[in-house]
This record gives structure tokens, C-alpha cells and sequence, in this order.
């Protein structure tokens, strides 16, 4: 079965500065849970933005569900199919109401409200949220506003998921829950972490990034013995 997402030869530099990536080859198949983990600055959440063109690598390829994506028309496509979890839910979280929030995405998709708003409390459902759908977004804990922040993306029904460092700032009891919820969705997701313990427990398959470049891959713990790796 051809991959969900295929890397080929992907480079990206910001301005002035050297290779954020360099030559990165990566696939994504169905079902697979991949984290990226490396020191800081190693490439991880570059690579996640290039995969659905919030950067726009220099050189190589990404082929995503079977297509090559060049125009921002193209990504803005992309990003309904690759949903992307920021590692800060501020970035994600701008509504007064959650079910505000969580419903923004498939109001943008063009979704009547009626089917916008059931949509968003079956996300919200889903991850043991029902109650929130009209609390104050900002009231949120840290937490709170972490799964919230992920409702928002399942709302949209997405095929993939990309996350980034999703248990930044969590308590062990709510990086536990997420591990729960993330191993049992049935998204294929590529996720940045530096959680080794959160890896073991919800990832396929780890690869190691390092300036840039991957250096390393292997099966994830736990995980990958679920998906009989």
C-alpha cells in the first residue's frame, strides 16, 4: 500500500542560517505512529510544518496521499486531510467558548453550522470532554487546553495526525490520558517528543534526527508490540 505521506530528499534552511533539514527521506504508512526525536533544534517541528507548507523547503519532495502539493490552494487541501496539533494550544485556541473553537474548523470547511457543531461534540466526546463544550476557553488548565486543542483538530476528521510535543507542560495523569486516547485513535501520526516514556507507550516507530539529518530509526516500545511490530 503506497504511504500516507513520502519524504524525498527534503531540504529547508531559514534565512542566513544553515540547514534546518538536510536530505530527509521519511514515509508515513497507515496505522504507523512515528515519533521524531533529537536535541533541540535538530529539524523535528520544521520538518512537521514542511509536511503541510507552513515552510517551504529549498529542495526535495513531499507526495502526500498520492499528490504533490506546490500551491498554498493545494496545502490549505492538505491541512484538512493532515491535521496539526501546535505545542502551544495558544497558537490553536482563540475562541471565547470551546465549542466555538472546536467547531471553527469544519464551519472553514464549509460544513453547515448544524453538522459543524455535531461534529465538534463528538470530538469533544470523544476525548471525554462532553462537558466542556461551553466552558471559557482561557479558564482551561494547561491540560484542559492541550485536549481541547485536539478535539479541534478531530473535529475535522482528519486521516493524519501531526503533533508537536504534546505533552509539553503536562502533569504525568494527563500525559497518561493522552497516551490513552492517541493509541486508541485510528489516525496514522507523526509526532515530536521528547518524552521517551510517552514514545514507548504510544509510538510504532522512532527516528532520531541530528542538524538536520536523520541518523537513526527504530521500533518504538509498547506501541509498536500493539500494532504487532
Amino acid at each position: 500500500m503506497a504511504p500516507l505521506f513520502r519524504v524525498e530528499g527534503l531540504t529547508f534552511a531559514y534565512p542566513g542560517r544553515a540547514p534546518a533539514l538536510e536530505g530527509i527521506d521519511l514515509e508515513l504508512h497507515a496505522r504507523e505512529r512515528l515519533f521524531l526525536t533529537g536535541a533541540n533544534g535538530s529539524g523535528k517541528s520544521t520538518l512537521l510544518r514542511c509536511l503541510i507548507g507552513l515552510a517551504r523547503p529549498q529542495a526535495g519532495r513531499i507526495i502526500a496521499f498520492g499528490e504533490e502539493p506546490t500551491t498554498e490552494e493545494q496545502f490549505r487541501r492538505l491541512r484538512c486531510r493532515a491535521g496539526f496539533v501546535f505545542q502551544d494550544p495558544d497558537d490553536q485556541l482563540f475562541s471565547p467558548t470551546v465549542i466555538e473553537d472546536v467547531a471553527f474548523g469544519p464551519l472553514n470547511m464549509g460544513l453547515p453550522r448544524d453538522e459543524a457543531i455535531a461534529q465538534a461534540d463528538e470530538a469533544l466526546a470523544g476525548l471525554g470532554l462532553d462537558g466542556f463544550r461551553d466552558r471559557i476557553t482561557y479558564k482551561l488548565s494547561g491540560g484542559e487546553r492541550r485536549l481541547v486543542s485536539l478535539a479541534t483538530v478531530l473535529a475535522m476528521k482528519p486521516e493524519v495526525l501531526l503533533l508537536d510535543e504534546p505533552t509539553n507542560a503536562l502533569d504525568e495523569v494527563t500525559t497518561d490520558r493522552l497516551a490513552d486516547i492517541l493509541t486508541g485513535l485510528p489516525q496514522a501520526m507523526i509526532a515530536v517528543s521528547h518524552d521517551p516514556h510517552f514514545r514507548a507507550e504510544v509510538g510504532t516507530r522512532e527516528v532520531f534526527l541530528h542538524q538536520g539529518r536523520i541518523v537513526a530509526e527504530r521500533p518504538a516500545g509498547h506501541g509498536a508490540r500493539r500494532m504487532g511490530a
